[in-house]
């Protein structure tokens, strides 16, 4: 059997990023280092910060009063290089 365990990260919010990046020059490229699972970040994989949209999440069911909340999202690319196209 599978062991499971919550997994519950510290969300970061606007506030404690702009704290985070204030003193650094504008031009300052941005990475992101995702995790390889739950908190693992011995190996994780670097990608490149190319964008920031407003994505709306459905919290409701489907009906004529459906609500949506809105999550700002930043989206990650890999980082600049040469890649072989995957042909799969």
């Amino acid at each position: 059997m599978t062991d499971t365990f919550e997994h519950n990260p510290r969300v970061w919010t606007a506030a404690r990023l702009r704290e985070a990046l204030q003193g650094l020059p504008d031009e300052t490229p941005i990475h992101v280092g995702v995790a390889d699972g739950p908190g693992d970040f011995d190996g994780y994989t670097e990608y490149a910060l190319v964008n920031l949209e407003p994505v709306e999440k459905d919290t409701a069911p489907a009906g004529p009063a459906v609500h949506a909340d809105v999550e700002y999202t930043l989206f990650a690319d890999f980082k600049a290089g040469q890649y072989h196209y995957d042909l799969d």
